[in-house]
């Protein structure tokens, strides 16, 4: 069997319940659904602009601490509150992964955690060490 590994960084915010930032196994990485907190646990409350950008600067911080990079992500999954906010969320999104175009899933949902207005979560092809 895999080994299982947990991936922790003090550049993202802690887990907020009983869960890990990231699980590795083998070379894949799954990293538990990201929000507007900052790495001190304090909320970002601006738009849906600036909060998506908070969750992309967590995914890099976990994806660098497990030895990736947003390069590596082969699937994404975001809920959003409003999606009339697609756009608005489509656009920081691109910005950081360019021309890297992995799977998504978008999927509007009712209430997230914290009442923010976005959440990504990620999965990563790691290359062996």
């Amino acid at each position: 069997m895999t080994n299982i590994s947990f991936i922790s960084t003090d550049n993202a915010p802690a887990a907020i319940g009983p869960y890990s930032q990231a699980t590795q196994v083998g070379p894949f990485l799954y990293t538990s659904g990201q929000i507007a907190l900052r790495p001190d646990g304090t909320l970002v409350e601006g738009d849906v602009v600036e909060q998506t950008h908070q969750v992309f600067a967590n995914l890099k911080a976990i994806l660098e601490q497990a030895g990736g990079t947003l390069s590596n992500v082969v699937k994404a999954t975001v809920f959003i509150k409003d999606m009339n906010d697609f756009g608005k969320i489509n656009e920081v999104y691109a910005s950081y992964f360019g021309d890297h175009r992995p799977a998504r899933s978008t999927v509007e949902v009712a209430r997230l955690p914290k009442d923010v207005q976005v959440e990504i979560e990620v999965i990563a092809y790691l290359e062996q060490k």
